[in-house]
């Protein structure tokens, strides 16, 4: 049985139902009935203007954003599956901030679902920077879904593992 690496933090017992999905063959037909189709966010632009619009539905005060672009050198588990980084630098005589938030490539094919909640994460540490029980709820605002889309996403990342190894072997 495979390890679950994107699973690690959940209860011993939900792991086993995912081996069990695994083991009959089901996780991936399980997850295309639930998402059964892509989004239409395919370039940098296109996902800028995706998470403005999301930014501004539910954070309209947050600072703007210089900078949205997938980032296809973000891996899963190792790294992160987005990052946002607020740099401040001294340009003349005047302190300039950059926000910028950057999505792992893997995200361009995914369902819009994980794609909103990876957006909705990365927003989310504009005003919460630690993983707390404000940042969570910040999140739950913008997407009352998003324990189970978290979720679910991991199940998703570990169905692409899955195709990946069964591809090599064969």
């Amino acid at each position: 049985m495979p390890e679950l690496p994107y699973l690690a933090g959940y209860d011993p017992g939900l792991r086993q139902q995912v081996r069990e999905l695994i083991r009959r063959d089901r996780l991936g037909s399980w997850l295309q009935e639930r998402y059964d189709q892509a989004h239409e966010v395919r370039t940098d632009g296109a996902l800028y203007q995706y998470v403005v619009g999301l930014k501004d539905r539910h954070m309209r005060k947050a600072a703007p954003l210089d900078k949205v672009v997938f980032d296809n050198r973000l891996q899963a588990v190792r790294h992160a599956l987005g990052t946002h980084t607020a740099v401040s630098r001294v340009q003349g005589g005047r302190l300039k901030a950059s926000r910028e938030i950057r999505i792992a490539g893997v995200f361009r094919d995914a369902p819009e679902p994980f794609l909103r909640m990876i957006v909705v994460h990365e927003l989310a540490h504009l005003r919460q920077s630690d993983h707390n029980r404000a940042f969570y709820q910040l999140c739950n605002h913008m997407e009352p879904d998003y324990h189970q889309l978290e979720f679910d996403m991991r199940l998703y990342l570990t169905q692409l593992d899955l195709a990946k190894r069964n591809s090599v072997r064969q």
